[in-house]
């Protein structure tokens, strides 16, 4: 298919802060591609569901992706139930929106879904994922009645049955961990859908599909406090220790890093963790939200973090793809690495799955379907509050 824009288009229509400083795309072998679907939409009702089925058209249609199949949605549901930005809903500024779960659960079901299961490594220990939304003030009936045969999963539990947790081995071996335990709810995934809020992060510089990713790792196995030997049996604390700073290693039962003395440093490790992820548990359907959203981070800091309303969404099938074009719709640069915004103190997650052969982040070879990226850019830094100074990570976040 040919490229609706080039790159320069591309992004002389993100403009913005540090796009000034483009890096020509290394030499590597072919990755793969996939058109990439933008559209507009103010409201989480009835336009929410109309936009993302006319994206889902536009993409070849859902009902070829997800007839008769088992569907995983991985929601983001980041921090804690209490966490808010200007007293608004968790929905509206960090979290997937419940609205938007309940419309994709209508649609799927539509397409001929055999069965879906919302799924996230929620922060509460030991309760079921639908605890987790009741503190936080959801109704998970708002999932659970969008169809039949709609299953909340906590993936951060060992997984009900004799085998909680299956290895997912990382292609070409991976930077930090060869493979990863996780729920054993992933195996028996037919399509996984990755649900993110688009906003920007302390540590990995963005929140988009890829960055989802991130909660998919069990906090039995990666978390903070785990045993020695043997997975915890209940899940406590974030993912600091292994995930973050590389203070220790996994238990035993699961495999150790590649290189223990790589760097110990967050915006080395977090990357190339989610890097990691997206390219063993492979994301067949992206959609990342902004009909409202928050600049500055990933969750709500004084004096940094500010509540917006971009009214975009972004679909694909391919998340390399698609958080390349939502880089752009941010007013980034999905070429740009360390030391270039929004990867002002860490390494570009695009780049590092690209190089594991996920996808293409080069805006030269993807396709863009619906609004062009020039109409639909709403650039983070030019709206957010002033930057005053470097966003850090959350523990566990």
């Amino acid at each position: 298919m040919k490229p609706q824009i080039n790159r320069r288009e591309f992004m002389a229509a993100a403009g913005g802060a540090g796009l000034g400083l483009f890096q020509a795309a290394p030499t590597r072998a072919a990755v793969a591609t996939a058109p990439v679907a933008i559209a507009r939409c103010r409201s989480y009702g009835p336009e929410y569901v109309a936009a993302t089925e006319k994206m889902f058209d536009q993409l070849g249609g859902l009902g070829r992706l997800v007839k008769g199949k088992t569907v995983t949605i991985k929601i983001n549901l980041t921090g804690n139930e209490n966490t808010r930005q200007d007293n608004l809903p968790a929905g509206r500024t960090i979290w997937t929106n419940p609205h938007t779960v309940g419309g994709v659960i209508h649609l799927l079901d539509k397409a001929g879904a055999r069965r879906i299961r919302v799924v996230e490594g929620a922060w509460a220990w030991p309760a079921s994922l639908e605890e987790f939304m009741y503190k936080a003030g959801w109704d998970p009936k708002l999932l659970t009645g969008a169809a039949p045969r709609v299953e909340l999963v906590n993936t951060n539990m060992p997984y009900a049955g004799k085998r909680p947790y299956t290895r997912f081995p990382v292609p070409h071996g991976g930077h930090l961990f060869p493979a990863y335990d996780l729920s054993t709810a992933y195996a028996e995934s037919d399509v996984l859908v990755s649900m993110a809020k688009m906003k920007e992060h302390g540590t990995a510089g963005v929140t988009l599909s890829i960055k989802n990713c991130f909660g998919i790792s069990p906090t039995t196995i990666y978390g903070d406090r785990v045993p020695l030997d043997e997975p915890a049996p209940i899940p406590y604390g974030g993912r600091n220790s292994i995930g973050h700073n590389g203070s220790r290693q996994p238990p035993k039962s699961s495999l150790p890093e590649k290189d223990p003395k790589s760097p110990r440093q967050p915006g080395y490790r977090i990357p190339r963790f989610i890097a990691h992820l997206a390219a063993a548990v492979p994301i067949h359907l992206t959609l990342v939200e902004a009909v409202e959203t928050i600049t500055g981070a990933e969750l709500p800091r004084p004096n940094l973090t500010k509540f917006v309303s971009p009214g975009i969404i972004i679909a694909g099938t391919n998340c390399v793809t698609t958080d390349a074009v939502g880089m752009a719709v941010m007013g980034f640069d999905p070429m740009a690495d360390r030391g270039t915004p929004p990867f002002e103190t860490c390494d570009n997650t695009v780049r590092l799955a690209e190089e594991l052969g996920v996808g293409t982040r080069d805006p030269r070879q993807i396709e863009v379907l619906g609004v062009p990226v020039r109409e639909a850019v709403f650039n983070f830094r030019e709206h957010g509050a002033p930057r005053t100074r470097t966003s850090g990570g959350r523990k566990g976040s």
